[in-house]
């Protein structure tokens, strides 16, 4: 049996387990400096993670559902305009066009017409600015490649400073144990 919209859609967007399957609170509170480890505040957050991580899975259920249930419905669409063909297809017309001026508003998009034929010479032509706009975009996209790469290294050069407590900002760490008891009081409030 070929799997349902709803099983390809599930498989690919929704988490596949847990949050405490994929890292533990103990994991989690080993990412924090040894001094921190110990906070309250830790385990709030974890559970906090827990809620949103939840929640989202939840919403993107919910839209699965109601995107199969759409998609039955176009379905249903579909079968109906192809029975509805089928009955008229006496006519002698062809479904393809039929099909194209349905899609483009009455025009066809690529059936072809004696001021749109290419000679030979016009498509070599043709060709040869296609294979320049895509060596210039192969260029540009190199040019991309290099910026982004520059970029990754840093992030990960300041993730790698996080981890052993190498910071360039000395106050990351004032400002970092501010917002959590911040965000512990706002907890404590709306209990």
């Amino acid at each position: 049996m070929s799997p349902t919209e709803y099983t390809i859609l599930s498989n690919f967007l929704l988490p596949p387990a847990p949050l405490p399957t994929i890292v533990s609170l103990a994991q989690f509170t080993s990412y924090f400096p040894r001094a921190q480890q110990s906070s309250p505040q830790i385990k709030r957050l974890y559970r906090d993670l827990q809620h949103q991580r939840s929640f989202i899975t939840d919403k993107v259920t919910t839209s699965i559902t109601t995107e199969c249930k759409r998609g039955n419905g176009d379905r249903l669409q579909v079968i109906r305009s192809r029975r509805e063909s089928e009955r008229g297809a006496g006519q002698g017309r062809d479904e393809e066009v039929e099909v194209e001026e349905a899609m483009f508003n009455g025009k066809t998009s690529n059936l072809p017409t004696v001021k749109d034929m290419h000679s030979l010479r016009s498509i070599v032509g043709e060709m040869e600015k296609a294979a320049e706009d895509l060596e210039e975009e192969i260029r540009r996209d190199e040019e991309e490649i290099e910026r982004l790469e520059v970029e990754m290294r840093g992030v990960i050069g300041g993730l790698s400073d996080l981890r052993y407590g190498r910071l360039a900002n000395g106050e990351l760490r004032d400002q970092v144990l501010e917002g959590l008891a911040r965000m512990g009081g706002s907890c404590e409030l709306g209990r």
